[in-house]
């Protein structure tokens, strides 16, 4: 203190002039020591000769007060110096240039900690991703998101990654449904690519342009653009967005395009080529059809040119016309399946857009029926009947057999034995002529006895004495019966298709003889029998079906009086359904119980002893009868080659197990196999070959030149 108050009262003490120097001197030298001590605090001069990347790496960060994490791949020595002073943030880029020199980067977390990885490593780490402001540059690694609005991303993408480092952390990646182009890598390099991005993306001098015909058809001119367009795209590479976009409006007859003015015009300059008028007022045209019937489509033709005719007449723009019959044939050749049609220009136009909208190909419909019946019969019969030869007896009918047919046939059946022939003597002389002798026995008739008995079913049990006789019938039926069938059949969409698996069977109609019953004849006509199906499906819009069928199942039941029985059961019925999906058309469940008693009044009555002088007979029938099917719409090849595969090689599968059962008599090897699915027909050897593959007298695979 002593010594400053000393100084300071000597500068006092001094002449001005020096007060004023010691003062500029005192004031330089304070300035100096304030500058020192800014550019030592924010300025750098890096200086790094030989030394490990780690060291210079461990360095920065001390000297940013970072923390810096080291990959272990991280190795190798930086021989940099800088003889500008640096700020920190061109320190700090500084630092990433030299990284990025020696194929590394660094990634800067949230928390103050930055990673050095290498620079293939970094496109798959979290490095920030960046929009349009700007701010990032240098080597910084980032990730940008570019939305693409006139070209498409996946022709300006191979471009961009010739100019990006795709071995290091360069990558550049298209996402088609968004048109937008993500690009990593440096900041410096993707900032580059923007900027290639926003030149190639500006909008072209796109427009609409709608031209009205006058004599050709709309829809037949787009058609003939789009064919060409489609040529010259396969052969020179043209980008999809320099194509315009041609489309075709029927109800005013106009094309609509859309596109760069040098395409639009270059597409105009055709169409007007192309709207000429034909030389001669009427033009024949052959259409070969694709999948329609031409006789089908003459019809509808005809009724629609003569529409379109008289609706013509009635507009003032033809009214000079009126009066004119228009000269218009359409004719069907089958052979080829083509139309011939010979019409005004503004009519064959007309007539060919609705051949083209009719000439299309026609879904399938594949049906599947599944028919269930289950029958179930029970009955049980008891009876006892009386006879008596000259007192009557007890007849019921409610069983199998009576006793008076039992009894008829019982006495037919009954041996006759020959009468006594008494001897014969001579009346003159009295000598024996023939001794007596006794005629032989008569058989009985066993057809009586055997019919009566043929109807009996179960046990009956009889006796007969002298004049009386009895039989106790008792019998017992049960009946099951499972049908299960399912018919399928395929057919064309609004076609009806028919399916049949039974058989014919005659009935008779009708009989007739001549004069005196002479040359009778009979008319017989058949019937079929069996399981039927007749269905006309139609596809609506979507996956749904309409289907009307007629369903049948019949049988024989057994014979009548007049002629046979046929039981049926059948569905007429029209459904909506959808396609794979399976519905129920119709069922019956019918359950029936009968009990039947035939008894001696009074007698039958009795507790007991009743049971002598009654039959009764006791039936109960239970039926079950569903009637399912199930719709399937077939639009392509694919679908009805699987379906054929799979049915196909459940066939061959089930022949396959019966070979492998065998028969008892008979060697398995002989049973018929289905090929496998798509193999090729294997057809006998030929006779050179069987030649070749044989010994013939004793030479070895004779040779035949």
């Amino acid at each position: 203190m002593m010594n400053e108050n000393t100084t300071i009262g000597n500068i006092s003490r001094a002449p001005w002039y020096k007060r004023i120097l010691t003062s500029l001197s005192a004031a330089l030298c304070l300035n100096a020591i304030l500058l020192c001590g800014h550019v030592n605090a924010t300025n750098y001069s890096p200086n790094f000769k030989d030394t490990e990347i780690t060291q210079f790496i461990i360095t920065v960060g001390k000297n940013l007060k970072k923390t810096m994490i080291i990959d272990p791949n991280v190795r190798g020595k930086v021989n940099v110096r800088s003889y500008d002073l640096l700020t920190e943030e061109q320190y700090y880029q500084f630092f990433l240039n030299v990284l990025e020199v020696y194929s590394f980067s660094a990634v800067k977390m949230d928390n103050n900690v930055i990673k050095i990885i290498r620079n293939k490593d970094a496109k798959t780490s979290s490095i920030p991703v960046v929009g349009d402001e700007g701010t990032h540059f240098g080597d910084e690694m980032v990730t940008r998101v570019v939305e693409v609005k006139n070209v498409t991303v996946r022709e300006l993408v191979p471009l961009l990654r010739q100019l990006s480092d795709q071995a290091g952390g360069g990558n550049v990646v298209n996402y088609d449904p968004a048109n937008v182009i993500m690009l990593t890598g440096t900041a410096a390099v993707v900032n580059r690519l923007v900027k290639i991005i926003e030149r190639v993306d500006r909008a072209g001098d796109k427009d609409i342009e709608i031209i009205r015909l006058k004599h050709a058809s709309a829809s037949e001119i787009v058609r003939i653009i789009e064919a060409m367009n489609k040529r010259s795209q396969g052969k020179s590479g043209t980008p999809t967005f320099l194509i315009p976009k041609i489309v075709a409006d029927e109800r005013t007859n106009s094309v609509i395009i859309s596109g760069e003015s040098q395409a639009r015009e270059r597409i105009t300059k055709l169409v007007s080529r192309l709207d000429s008028e034909l030389e001669s007022s009427g033009n024949t045209k052959v259409y070969r059809l694709k999948y329609s019937k031409a006789e089908d489509l003459v019809k509808v033709l005809k009724g629609v040119s003569e529409s379109i005719e008289s609706e013509g007449n009635n507009t003032k723009t033809t009214s000079r016309n009126k009066g004119k019959k228009r000269n218009i044939s359409i004719e069907a050749h089958d052979d080829t399946n083509s139309l011939v049609i010979t019409a005004q220009p503004d009519m064959l136009r007309s007539l060919s857009a609705v051949i083209r909208k009719l000439d299309i190909p026609r879904a399938q419909v594949l049906v599947e029926a599944i028919i269930v019946e289950v029958f179930e019969s029970d009955g049980v019969n008891l009876g006892v009947q009386w006879y008596s030869q000259n007192g009557g007896g007890t007849q019921f009918t409610n069983g199998p057999a009576t006793i008076g047919s039992v009894a008829a046939g019982v006495e037919a059946a009954k041996i006759t034995k020959g009468d006594i022939v008494p001897a014969v003597y001579s009346s003159e002389t009295g000598n024996l002529i023939s001794s007596e002798y006794r005629k032989n026995d008569i058989k009985g008739d066993y057809s009586l006895i055997a019919k009566a008995l043929g109807s009996v079913s179960g046990m009956m049990f009889g006796i007969m004495e002298n004049d009386w006789g009895a039989i106790v019938q008792a019998v017992s039926t049960d009946t099951n019966s499972n049908i299960l069938a399912t018919p399928s059949i395929l057919t064309l969409d609004n076609e009806e298709a028919y399916f049949l698996v039974g058989s014919e069977v005659p009935i008779i109609t009708g009989s007739a003889t001549g004069s005196g019953n002479s040359n009778p004849f009979q008319t017989v006509e058949r019937q079929e029998v069996g399981i039927k199906l007749k269905v006309t499906p139609q596809v609506n819009e979507g996956t749904g079906v309409q289907l009307t069928i007629e369903q049948e199942v019949s049988s024989v039941s057994g014979a009548t009086g007049v002629d046979i029985s046929i039981n049926k059961r059948e569905i007429k019925t029209t459904v909506m359904a959808d396609s794979g999906a399976t519905i129920v058309l119709g069922g019956l469940i019918d359950e029936d119980v009968q009990e039947s008693v035939q008894k001696v009044p009074l007698l039958g009555d009795i507790p007991i002893i009743g049971h002598l002088f009654k039959s009764t007979s006791n039936t109960k029938r239970k039926r079950n009868l569903m009637v399912f099917i199930r719709a399937t719409i077939i639009r392509d090849g694919k679908t009805i080659n699987d379906i054929s595969r799979e049915k196909y090689n459940f066939i061959r599968a089930d022949e396959i197990r019966k070979q492998e059962e065998g028969l008892e008599l008979m060697n398995k090897d002989k049973l018929p196999l289905l090929p496998k699915w798509n193999d090729a027909l294997v057809l006998p050897p030929s006779f050179d070959q069987y030649i070749e593959s044989k010994d013939i007298n004793g030479l070895s695979k004779a040779k035949t030149n």
